[in-house]
């Protein structure tokens, strides 16, 4: 579960002290990362190119319209070129590139104010619906339901079902209450189980 919101890790791209990240040629996307800290614009071409689609999916499952979505993938990859020298080469890269594109998602979403109108909601009573039918479906299937649901409930959805975080960390990125992110997590899975019923007939 994240511990902040930051958009990089802190970790040097280092091996030791003042000792630089070594091209590794058994390793082709350690080398490409390597050559993106030194400014390489092939390399950070490469790069794009390598993690673009995965990227692309990230950022679709917060942005409904694809053309804002290449927008946050275009800002991923500058704040990726700008902050690569502080990825942990310990550390699986595609983790690290997930959560820099997620930040930059949200970023969009509260620049973007239209997508992120609140819903009419009641306080969270506590109470959780029968979601069993959700929770049996593919990331796949869930994925083509969330794009039928509203921006604030998909976005809630994602960040606590698929990023884990908390609804203390969901309210704080979002302006929203916590009540609110428990209640929007509510009717999100309640409305994916009516997609569900309805996709699975």
């Amino acid at each position: 579960m994240p511990k902040d919101n930051k958009l990089v890790l802190k970790l040097p791209i280092t091996k030791g002290k003042g000792e630089d990240l070594k091209a590794n040629p058994d390793n082709v996307e350690i080398d490409i990362i390597y050559e993106c800290a030194r400014k390489s614009k092939k390399h950070q071409e490469l790069l794009y190119k390598k993690f673009y689609g995965y990227v692309m999916a990230i950022c679709m499952a917060y942005c409904s319209d694809r053309t804002i979505a290449q927008e946050v993938v275009d800002d991923t990859f500058i704040k990726v070129f700008e902050s690569i020298n502080s990825y942990d080469s310990n550390r699986p890269f595609k983790s690290w590139l997930r959560r820099i594109a997620v930040n930059c998602a949200i970023d969009e979403l509260r620049r973007n104010k239209k997508h992120m109108n609140h819903l009419d909601i009641t306080e969270y009573n506590g109470e959780l619906p029968n979601v069993d039918l959700v929770d049996t479906l593919t990331v796949q299937d869930i994925h083509k339901m969330l794009s039928e649901l509203p921006e604030l409930l998909k976005v809630v959805f994602n960040l606590y079902e698929i990023e884990g975080y908390s609804h203390r960390e969901i309210a704080k990125l979002l302006d929203i209450g916590e009540s609110s992110s428990r209640t929007y997590l509510v009717r999100a899975k309640k409305q994916l189980r009516r997609l569900a019923l309805k996709y699975l007939q």
